[in-house]
């Protein structure tokens, strides 16, 4: 494991290990996280032997920055960053009055295959480890100079699928001798893997679960994401119900607005009666038009009446502002272009 990845008890092995003092662990924990230290260099208040013997023993894991976007639109900041193996990411810093936001990935890739999707368009490559979602966020800090108050796991990749490397992150970047971003404040992204979704609510963890829903049938589910042909409905929405009831924390149900597929009068009826009385929000979000699924959104005038149908019925509903829409903002597509030029 890199050494980034550990928690401070392992950190603690380490340092014995090579027979230092116990203090020092507390040292090199508050380096990797607290200061988000790029290299051994930095940490100049440990022994230079130290040093050199953790720099041969466990290299530091850091991302190169590939690419960096601005939009003129909003502000949003969109990153594309290098791993150790040469392949590439997606990270988005968006800009709000309540704080910073940092989208991030888990995975190079993804498998979900889901069409609006741009990130799937090349498969799964490899999950990422814990060190280099933690690392996103830290690169980016590092970048703007102002700190994130808000992470969202919601970028390329499923992160139920790299479930270790998720709940390591987390656990990460909530410690108070690190970063010490609240739990509260992170949001994690599913297609609905319902064994993991079971999993993750007896971490009981304070996270926010999202759940990409984006249909009111299995039919229309899966005609947009392979995944609902393995984990219908019928288990989905309870399993999350579960998780709601294990965990106190309200879910979300994320729904991408496809013109002419998910957004009549009866797919809001559909979606009401399917989350009648259940405690949670549901985020409208109007697709991407992205070029490999011929997917198209709604227009303005469609996503209100969608909106307010979905109001009409009592269900907490709001729309997600568009973001980075000039930058390749949606996910996937800033990898993709990138690769394109490659070949």
């Amino acid at each position: 494991m890199d050494i980034r990845s550990m928690y401070m008890d392992e950190l603690a092995s380490v340092i014995a290990g090579m027979g230092e003092k116990p203090f020092r662990a507390k040292q090199l924990f508050s380096w990797l996280h607290e200061k988000q230290a790029a290299s051994y260099d930095e940490m100049t208040n440990l022994p230079a032997g130290l040093r050199n013997r953790l720099a041969e023993e466990y290299p530091l894991i850091t991302l190169k920055e590939a690419a960096h976007l601005v939009s003129k639109k909003d502000g949003t900041e969109k990153f594309l960053f290098e791993l150790e193996d040469h392949n590439v990411i997606e990270s988005v810093l968006m800009k709000y009055h309540h704080g910073n936001s940092v989208c991030i990935s888990s995975q190079v890739g993804c498998a979900m295959g889901c069409l609006f999707c741009a990130s799937t368009k090349n498969g799964l490559v490899r999950s990422l480890t814990a060190s280099e979602m933690l690392e996103q966020v830290y690169r980016i800090q590092a970048a703007s100079g102002e700190r994130v108050a808000n992470v969202v796991v919601m970028g390329m990749g499923e992160p139920l699928q790299n479930y270790d490397g998720l709940l390591r992150f987390i656990k990460l970047i909530s410690d108070e001798h690190g970063i010490n971003i609240s739990q509260r404040n992170i949001t994690v992204s599913t297609c609905g893997l319902v064994p993991q979704i079971k999993k993750l609510a007896e971490e009981k963890l304070a996270i926010t679960l999202a759940l990409s829903l984006h249909a009111s049938t299995d039919e229309e589910r899966e005609r947009l994401m392979p995944v609902a042909k393995k984990y219908k409905l019928a288990e989905l929405i309870p399993a999350m119900k579960d998780y709601f009831e294990t965990t106190g924390r309200r879910v979300t149900f994320e729904y991408a607005l496809v013109s002419g597929q998910n957004d009549s009068e009866e797919d809001a009826k559909r979606l009401s009666a399917l989350l009648k009385g259940f405690p949670c929000h549901v985020n409208l979000i109007p697709v991407n038009d992205v070029t490999e699924s011929g997917l198209k959104k709604p227009d303005r005038k469609g996503i209100d009446v969608f909106h307010k149908k979905l109001e009409k019925y009592g269900i907490n509903v709001t729309i997600r502002r568009e973001m980075g829409a000039d930058i390749n903002g949606a996910c996937g597509q800033l990898r993709n272009s990138f690769i394109e030029r490659l070949e």
